[in-house]
């Protein structure tokens, strides 16, 4: 298990990534737009959106670094864009680290099953920390 850094953009993550990928050697960022993923019928994606970097990921000398976009509308401050993001194969230990760190913070979306993830939940610590948990069985995007 590692824990890694999840960096979100404004906009701009595409740029970043292949900028970052060029400057450490490492493949080709492969990048999933929000326009690529599954979409809700009742929540229809701004065409703003559609291009933007959902999820991307680079191996930086050992250590993996995600990247997104913030969704158009969403609060984004320069600085305050870093979550860390625990994936683990072991669903107990998912489950309890979210129960442990949701104490006194806030949930961001409660630990579910995603089209990436059969188990993945966002919270802010009570420390104001994003966490970001993902139960990898294997098939995990993330």
């Amino acid at each position: 298990m590692s824990v890694d850094v999840y960096l979100n953009f404004n906009g701009n993550c595409r740029e970043a990534a292949e900028f970052y990928a060029e400057v450490f050697g490492t493949e080709k960022p492969q990048i999933m737009t929000f326009g690529e993923a599954p979409q809700n019928p009742e929540y229809p994606l701004p065409e703003e959106a559609k291009n933007m970097v959902m999820h991307t990921r680079l191996n930086i000398d050992g250590s993996n670094v995600m990247f997104s976009d913030v969704f158009p509308g969403m609060p984004f401050t320069a600085g305050n864009n870093i979550s860390l993001a625990i994936v683990n194969k072991d669903l107990d230990k998912i489950k309890t680290y979210f129960n442990k760190l949701k104490e006194g913070g806030s949930v961001t979306m409660e630990l579910q099953e995603t089209f990436w993830s059969k188990y993945y939940g966002s919270l802010k610590d009570k420390f104001g920390i994003e966490w970001l948990l993902n139960y990898d069985n294997g098939e995990s995007v993330m």
